[in-house]
């Protein structure tokens, strides 16, 4: 089914779902079932996958030089996702790259997708290399989301790159978007950004994900805003759990966003990494039901991997 569908079939009820980043390479996939497996009690109707884009290396050359080689340390995103969906009956939903990608690699990775009965995709711009001081799309890859969003639309449509294919069984793909409650860190203003994301919407995408926000109020106005815009389409918050005291600097630092003062304090006093996971959890507890008293469609859960924080979250709301 699609996301859509299943927020249609709740009737009003929110929804748990997750996200999980696929294992470094040379890892086994049961660490990740294992993560996995304590959050299916709460009966996800989908999880996302994310995918990670391409890096520099440099592999020493014996001689004093060094070669500088491209990898990408978490591949096999969409292997991930057949997996999941094969072992718990569960929709996926891969993520989808501008950064690193040609159009057509993109288009080899739809027509997978689909062959796999996989009709949920999430289609991100992604971030900028390392190296590089601001994003630069690969030669012959898409610039945008948006560019993004209306290829995966062409598709549905049967319409591929290089040709329009007459078939019965087209690709009937539900797009995900992201959106900013407190603006993408490149954008000049709120209202800029909610600009870009009604472009993306008016492109076919058919619902938003949020970046992670600690502070309901934001939440609340981005979504007031965005309909204000004409944005209809559901807006999901996305929920991050504090888990680390460097939380305080390394998630304003690369995501820009503000951290209340009240969860700044409470950390402070926190003596360990462990006090610090447990008031991450009883935040984003208190921070869950507001939001499902608001009625919102899903509550996603970013877990990166780790269950354990989530489990007890949604143990309290779920």
């Amino acid at each position: 089914m699609k996301v859509t569908e299943h927020i249609a079939a709740a009737k009003g009820k929110t929804l748990f779902s997750f996200e999980i980043i696929p294992p470094q390479k040379g890892k086994s996939i049961q660490e990740l079932y294992d993560n996995i497996d304590p959050l299916m009690d709460f009966k996800p109707p989908f999880i996302d996958v994310t995918t990670s884009r391409e890096e520099f290396i440099y592999v020493d050359k014996g001689n004093g030089l060094l070669d500088k080689k491209l990898t990408r340390m978490r591949p096999g995103t969409l292997g991930i996702c057949a997996s999941i969906k094969h072992k718990y009956n569960v929709d996926t939903v891969p993520h989808v790259l501008c950064g690193g990608f040609t159009k057509e690699e993109t288009e080899y990775l739809l027509v997978d997708c689909h062959y796999l009965g996989i009709n949920n995709v999430m289609a991100l711009r992604g971030d900028a290399m390392k190296d590089e001081q601001s994003f630069v799309a690969k030669a012959g890859g898409n610039n945008y989301a948006v560019d993004l969003v209306q290829q995966i639309n062409l598709l549905n449509e049967g319409k591929y790159l290089h040709d329009v294919m007459h078939v019965d069984n087209k690709a009937d793909f539900c797009i995900g978007v992201a959106g900013y409650p407190e603006k993408h860190l490149e954008s000049p203003s709120l209202i800029s950004d909610l600009k870009r994301l009604k472009e993306k919407v008016d492109a076919g995408a058919d619902y938003v994900v949020t970046q992670m926000f600690f502070d309901n109020v934001k939440y609340f106005e981005f979504v007031a805003k965005a309909r204000e815009m004409g944005i209809t389409v559901p807006i999901i918050p996305g929920i991050k759990p504090l888990a680390v005291q460097r939380h305080l600097q390394i998630l304003p630092q690369i995501f820009r966003i503000d951290l209340p003062e009240d969860l700044i304090d409470a950390v402070d006093k926190c003596k360990t990494n462990t006090d610090v996971k447990q008031v991450g959890i009883e935040w984003a507890i208190q921070q869950s039901l507001e939001l499902k008293a608001a009625g919102v469609p899903v509550l996603h859960y970013y877990s990166m991997g780790k269950s354990e924080n989530i489990r007890q979250i949604a143990s309290k709301i779920f």
